[in-house]
Formats: C-alpha cells, sequence, structure tokens
C-alpha cells in the first residue's frame, strides 16, 4: 500500500485531524526482505490547502511535532546550501590548500548571514532567492545620448585643467561630432 492510499483509508475513517498535522500512523516498511516499523506524519502543505506533505522516520518514538520541527530545521540547511551554491558559488571553488578552503567556506556562510539578516529586516516580501538575484542584478545602462553628454564634459575639463583654450576645444568638439554618425550626432545635439 502506498501513502495516498493509505491516506485516503485515514480520511475515511473517524480520526480526527490536529491543527499541526492531519494523521500520524506506524506502518511497516521492507527493505531488502527486512521489515522495518516507519512513522509517517501527514501535513498540510501550505502553498496549497487540499495538498498534504508526507514525513516519514524510522524513530517512532517521537511525537509528530517533534518530526515536524526536525524536517523544519533540514529545510532550513536544505535551503543554505541551495543559495550557497546557485549565489554564492560555494561548489565552484578550487582550493588546494585546507586553511585556504576552510577561510573560502567561512567567507560565503558570513555573506549568507548577511543577506539573510538582510532578507529578515527587508520591508518587502519577496523570497530569499529573489533578494540573492536583486544583489547579482546590473546596474542599469546609461543611454548613449548621456554618455556622450559626460564624455564631452569631462574632455573639456580636462582640456581646461591642462590649459587649452576654449576656441581649440570647439574646435575638437566641432571635429568630433562631424565624425559621429548622423544619430549619435543628433543625440548629443539633444542631451547638451
Amino acid at each position: 500500500m502506498d501513502v495516498k492510499t493509505l491516506y485516503r483509508i485515514l480520511c475515511s475513517g473517524k480520526r480526527p485531524t490536529r491543527d499541526d498535522y492531519f494523521y500520524s500512523p506506524i506502518v511497516k516498511f521492507e527493505v531488502d526482505g527486512q521489515e522495518m516499523p516507519v512513522k509517517l506524519v501527514y501535513v498540510s502543505n501550505r502553498g496549497a490547502s487540499n495538498q498534504y506533505l508526507v514525513l516519514a522516520t524510522t524513530k517512532i518514538g517521537l511525537r509528530p511535532k517533534e518530526i515536524i520541527q526536525m524536517y523544519g530545521r533540514r529545510w532550513q540547511i536544505e535551503g543554505y546550501f541551495k543559495v550557497a551554491k546557485q549565489y554564492l558559488q560555494f561548489d565552484q571553488t578550487q582550493i588546494q590548500s585546507y586553511d585556504g578552503l576552510c577561510g573560502h567556506m567561512a567567507l560565503v556562510m558570513m555573506s549568507y548571514d548577511i543577506l539573510a539578516l538582510a532578507q529578515r529586516q527587508n520591508i518587502d516580501e519577496r523570497t530569499l532567492g529573489d533578494l540573492f538575484f536583486e544583489y547579482g542584478r546590473a546596474l542599469p545602462d546609461i543611454p548613449v545620448a548621456e554618455a556622450l553628454s559626460w564624455l564631452m564634459r569631462t574632455l573639456s575639463g580636462l582640456g581646461r585643467k591642462m590649459g587649452m583654450s576654449s576656441e581649440a576645444l570647439d574646435t575638437i568638439f566641432e571635429e568630433f561630432t562631424k565624425a559621429l554618425p548622423s544619430s549619435l550626432a543628433r543625440l548629443l545635439g539633444s542631451a547638451g
């Protein structure tokens, strides 16, 4: 019998469900011809209330709440490793010394802690992955007209510092503007 069939049987019975979990039966599980007891805990899936998750343990003495807490801690660890590998390059390291490897691991963990703290203090409700994505996002591109205007202002300032006359600078800029493609020259004219 599989866990779905068992869930349907438990639902059709008179057993009441709890607030934090639905059911917690102990079943026998066979591995290599040897039976072992396994405690199952059916919990509601937070994403979809009509679905459930099944947690399993061979420590049948644990209460369902303890099993749920254990899986919660385990899930946090799995989340850490996913973020560390995906966003902090934890798995893309080639270090030959043990001390270097320990140092890299410590830096990755500190980076994760800092970003997790920033995520907790962040007001909007984005996921942890989105927070790391935002930190890795490239700065927006500067429009071409703005870049050309900045270049002209910077060159003009440098020319003045070097003692060039304004007539010489104007001549250089006129020749530069003539050498530009007409579309860029129009952009530069509209930005200036």
